[in-house]
């Protein structure tokens, strides 16, 4: 007796309820179900249903079993589906999360674009800031941006991410534009609260033939000694935020100059909106990635959701857009 075909009755019959309504869903004799349901049984050593002359049950381990099977058979249907002549069709639910900020941007909006092209896929979208567990939350993929520690998760780079000081150009106009990381004491700079999660600051670099830091800037570590080496700086002004979108407002409305992700600013730098200082003691690009836990066969679902995005992600102009 095939193994898949006790898997599949297994399924018909906890979904309808009903060993003969799932007999009749498949044209056979209940009794040739029932048969199938024991063999399973058998086979696993454990009561899947607990099965009455009027309704039938699942057992705890019954209900566990139940999802890894209805995950199986809808993965196999998806590898099917994958190189048949009709082509890639894929199904199922798929649970994303990002970052709230980022996924507001450049997660959500695509979202729908991605369903219209697989219209057999639900999706649900979880924005938070937290760092969720995905595999115990039971999330398909996670998009992050920043470095990867390492783990027991799969990551795939998607596309580069820097960090940038900006201004309007009105509040350059007024108060001048700095030409070193030490020279942002003057300026009224834009800063996470102490209580928010960017602890060591901002980070620069110093550019490849940039002049050593001057007597006394080392101490503040504004500036490196040598070329590329990263250093922190923790500037100082009138308004702070734990809320990185306030920041990016405050900026915008030019009360200083704030340090963003590309992701973040990158349109209103195109269109002129926002000025990029100190470009040239930028460091060096983190990434934006796509996570998901290990598995011997990821499901068509979330391969094409994978591809999509970096396929997206690498556009010409896709960060320089205001909205996707």
């Amino acid at each position: 007796m095939s193994k898949l075909k006790q898997l599949e009755s297994f399924v018909a019959v906890a979904a309808r309820g009903s060993l003969t309504a799932a007999a009749n869903a498949e044209g056979v004799a209940p009794a040739i179900m029932g048969r199938r349901l024991d063999a399973l049984e058998e086979r696993l050593g454990v009561k899947l249903l607990l099965r009455t002359t009027r309704r039938i049950t699942l057992t705890h381990e019954g209900s566990a079993f139940l999802e890894d099977c209805q995950r199986l058979l809808s993965d196999l249907a998806n590898a099917e589906a994958s190189v048949s002549a009709g082509g890639v069709k894929a199904s199922g639910h798929l649970r994303i999360t990002a970052p709230a900020g980022f996924g507001r941007r450049h997660v959500a909006p695509l979202i729908p674009k991605f369903y219209e092209l697989h219209p057999e896929v639900t999706i649900s979208l979880n924005l938070s800031d937290r760092v969720v567990d995905i595999a115990g939350e039971g999330f398909d993929c996670a998009v992050r941006v920043g470095d990867m520690p390492d783990s027991s998760l799969v990551s795939v780079r998607m596309a580069d991410n820097r960090r940038l000081c900006v201004a309007t150009p009105a509040y350059l106009a007024r108060h001048g534009t700095p030409q070193t990381p030490a020279e942002l004491s003057r300026f009224h700079c834009l800063t996470l609260s102490s209580d928010a999660s960017q602890t060591r600051g901002w980070a620069f670099k110093l550019p490849a033939g940039g002049r050593p830091a001057a007597k006394g800037e080392a101490d503040e570590g504004t500036e490196p000694h040598r070329a590329g080496e990263v250093s922190y700086l923790k500037p100082a002004g009138p308004l702070d935020c734990s809320d990185g979108q306030v920041l990016h407002e405050w900026c915008l409305a030019g009360y200083g100059i704030a340090w963003r992700s590309t992701w973040e600013v990158e349109a209103e730098i195109a269109s002129g909106q926002l000025v990029a200082v100190l470009e040239d003691f930028a460091a060096p690009p983190n990434g934006i990635y796509a996570v998901f836990p290990q598995r011997k066969h990821l499901p068509l679902r979330v391969r094409l959701w994978i591809d999509f995005l970096k396929e997206r992600y690498g556009m010409p102009g896709f960060w320089q857009a205001p909205s996707h």
